[in-house]
């Protein structure tokens, strides 16, 4: 086997595991996977074993797409049927994307799980405290900020949860067509 395929694969491998981490922080992990994928089909040869097509890259960008419209859309449910405000949203975005980072960094001890799932949640309190203090700064009273900062909460972790899964269908999918 050509050593520069292994290399690549390898690679692939290692984005494919980061990127479904950093969806997990608010990031843009699944386009990192389709990118990392389509760097591949490009990189290793077709007549490789290894080798994977374009129609592979085609099928997980839809997955991707997808992914956005689930977040997107768990979010703005979230956040719409309180009446929230742009700027609630935008720092509750602000505040989960913060929350994800401590919660990877509180969760530390737990091995494996503890940071993924203090992330989830750290996350979840970051949009409900941006959207708290941004509804605040609007003028809202604390009752209607506070039921806003909990669908925000809940938007969030939905969406993350939904995108994660996605996720983890475009990883198992690149990874089986590694293996046919």
């Amino acid at each position: 086997m050509d050593p520069l395929v292994v290399i690549c694969l390898i690679v692939l491998l290692i984005v494919l595991a980061g990127g479904w981490l950093l969806t997990l922080l608010g990031m843009p992990g699944n386009w990192l996977m389709v990118a990392a994928t389509l760097v591949y089909s490009l990189l290793v040869p077709a007549e490789s074993q290894l080798a994977v097509g374009i129609p592979l890259v085609i099928a997980i960008t839809i997955l991707a797409v997808l992914g956005e419209i689930v977040e997107m859309a768990a979010a703005a449910v979230g956040t719409a049927t309180r009446g929230g405000s742009r700027r609630g949203a935008v720092l509750a975005l602000l505040g989960s994307m913060a929350g994800a980072v401590v919660g990877m960094i509180v969760g530390q001890p737990i091995l494996l799980v503890g940071p993924v799932l203090a992330a989830l949640l750290f996350a979840g309190l970051g949009a409900l405290f941006g959207a708290i203090l941004g509804e605040q700064w609007k003028g809202r009273t604390l009752g209607e900020s506070w039921q806003i900062g909990k669908a925000a909460f809940w938007g969030r972790i939905v969406g993350t949860l939904g995108k994660m899964v996605i996720g983890s269908v475009i990883v198992a999918t690149v990874v089986a067509a590694l293996c046919l």
